[in-house]
């Protein structure tokens, strides 16, 4: 068979097994399985079990379920109600102040959890109620946590970074700081935009007005709990500073830096906030036990997914005809972009990281395209999946914290957060420094 139709035959099957429900992983290994199966026999099974189990065995990845445990201590323990409540204090004045406070949270936690999920669901169980209360929108209060969960994949440290590095064999530490300014830059988009919403809503106009004297009256009358809230979030902060400085500096591999990062995370939410019973040290443990199973799990077959793809010549196949274009390597660009985009639409990040990245790099290389760049761009891309159907984990996570907020109001108070992100991609292909300045800097 030829090897298009064979690669349209696997994506309509796995896209059959994603839509009744079947989990990634395993509508990845089960479409893999058969794959190899009618491709080469029987025998190609060894082969299957080989590449399962090989792929995880790299020493790298032991620094994903070490991040996943240093996000686990953070999103487990009252971190993000003392950085929220911080950043309430010196961002309540501004239009739609507390709006933009929680994109703040969620901006400040991605760099310590260094997950989406996690970002979405410490900072939204807090802040969806409080700004509804105040008289948020329903959209404008979703769409604006659903989105800035989203940095969680962006900003250092990041995990779907990590597989990147590994897959393309890139320097880890070059590749977050590459995120660092693209993150801070999204994060100015959603604010502003957060800020014309609740102009549009109504600014300060009736009900807005009181919900905005009663946050500067109890803004005033909490100075001091606030501030003793940012000190207790600082030393977080400063692992995550300290993390990030052994990693530029050549101090310590990811690996190692994890370890301690993760490591310091549980002794300071213990020490910190008293955390000294069995359950909430255990709960820490099962979360990140569990998101990590879940990520490894998918890694293992989304490099099998990717085995058989490459057994059948599919991914040759359609990698030549990429390269094989001859356009302007900024419609390339604009190709391979829609073909992140709708990729994010029904897979997770990591999967498509894993499937994708070491196919579209040589292809990028031979355009003249910074490898560390076009990294941050697959990673907007794969954030805008985060908030847009079929899949979009960020709204099923804020549907739980809200569930009597209708997930089309939901959708429809993330989507300009979805063009905001377009913008930071149109934005990084105009001034590739934006993501490239800060490691030329530090790195050389």
């Amino acid at each position: 068979m030829d090897p298009i139709t064979l690669g349209i035959i696997v994506a309509i099957a796995l896209i059959v097994l994603m839509a009744i429900g079947t989990p990634i992983a395993f509508a990845l290994g089960g479409i893999s399985l058969l794959a190899l199966i009618y491709d080469r026999g029987l025998p190609e099974l060894v082969y299957f079990g080989e590449t399962f189990f090989d792929r995880i065995a790299e020493f790298g990845f032991v620094a994903i379920p070490m991040f996943i445990l240093m996000g686990a201590a953070v999103a487990s323990s009252p971190t993000g109600r003392d950085l929220y409540r911080s950043l309430d204090l010196w961002m309540g004045r501004l239009p739609g102040g507390l709006a933009v406070s929680n994109i703040g949270a969620c901006t400040v936690f991605s760099a310590l959890s260094g997950s989406s999920p996690a970002t979405c669901a410490a900072i939204g169980k807090m802040g969806i109620p409080e700004m509804r209360t105040r008289g948020y929108p329903d959209g404008v209060a979703a769409g604006c946590i659903a989105a800035g969960g989203t940095l969680g994949i962006l900003i250092p440290p990041s995990v779907t970074m990590i597989i990147y590095g590994i897959s393309t064999e890139t320097s880890i530490g070059r590749l977050f700081i590459a995120g660092v300014m693209p993150g801070l830059m999204l994060a100015g988009l959603f604010m502003a935009w957060t800020m014309i919403a609740c102009r549009l809503a109504g600014g300060y106009a009736n009900p807005m007005a009181q919900a905005a004297a009663q946050v500067k009256q109890n803004v005033k009358a909490n100075v001091d709990a606030n501030l003793k809230a940012l000190v207790r979030v600082l030393p977080f902060l400063a692992v995550i500073a300290g993390i990030l400085f052994a990693l530029y500096g050549g101090v310590a591999t990811p690996s190692e830096a994890a370890g301690v990062g993760a490591f310091l995370c549980v002794a300071l939410a213990v020490l910190i906030y008293r955390m000294w019973q069995v359950g909430p040290i255990k709960l820490i443990m099962r979360d990140s036990l569990r998101e990590s199973v879940m990520i490894m799990l998918v890694i293992a077959c989304a490099e099998v997914f990717a085995y058989a793809l490459s057994s059948m010549f599919i991914t040759q196949t359609v990698a030549a005809a990429i390269a094989d274009m001859e356009v302007n390597r900024w419609v390339l660009m604009g190709v391979i972009n829609l073909f992140l985009l709708v990729a994010g639409f029904f897979l997770p990040p990591v999967a498509v990281i894993v499937m994708t990245a070491p196919i579209l790099l040589p292809i990028i290389l031979a355009a003249d395209f910074d490898p560390y760049w076009f990294a941050v761009v697959l990673t907007i891309n794969l954030e805008i999946g985060l908030i847009t159907p079929p899949v979009g984990l960020n709204l099923f996570i804020i549907k739980g914290i809200a569930p009597d907020i209708s997930l089309r109001n939901i959708l429809m108070g993330s989507l300009p957060y979805a063009l905001c992100m377009v913008l930071g991609i149109v934005l990084l292909c105009f001034f590739p420094g934006i993501a490239l300045w800060l490691p030329n800097l530090i790195m050389g």
